[in-house]
């Protein structure tokens, strides 16, 4: 199977940056697709970014220019740098996989536990 750690996460004042990495481990034969998702207090779910293996990158309109997200295929870990952060951005991160699995033909989506950041004005 595939697991995806992430580390980073935390609280942070208005304007400060944070950094969230996940790296995917297991029986991986490739990844297509990685991404961000967030879901704030009392809302559903959201895209934040998403980035392809070739490096092509998308990111939700409320982040552009403040969020980048990066990954490293050797190490199949996918970023999400975070800088001049609102309290807006306040919510559970979560990350995202598309991966298939050795000697299987279907790919699946996998997440990570997600981490939450807090951003206080």
């Amino acid at each position: 199977q595939v697991q995806l750690v992430e580390s980073g996460g935390g609280l942070v004042q208005a304007g400060g940056s944070l950094g969230l990495s996940c790296a995917a481990s297991g029986s991986i034969f490739t990844i297509n697709a990685m991404g961000w998702y967030r879901q704030a207090p009392g809302k559903q779910r959201e895209l934040v970014a998403t980035i392809t293996s070739s490096g092509s990158t998308n990111y939700v309109d409320s982040v552009k220019g403040r969020f980048t997200i990066s990954r490293d295929n050797a190490k199949n870990t996918v970023y999400l740098q975070m800088n001049s952060l609102k309290p807006e951005d306040t919510g559970v991160y979560y990350c995202n996989a598309d991966a298939k699995i050795r000697f299987w033909s279907t790919f699946r989506d996998y997440w990570g536990q997600g981490t939450q950041v807090t951003v206080s004005s």
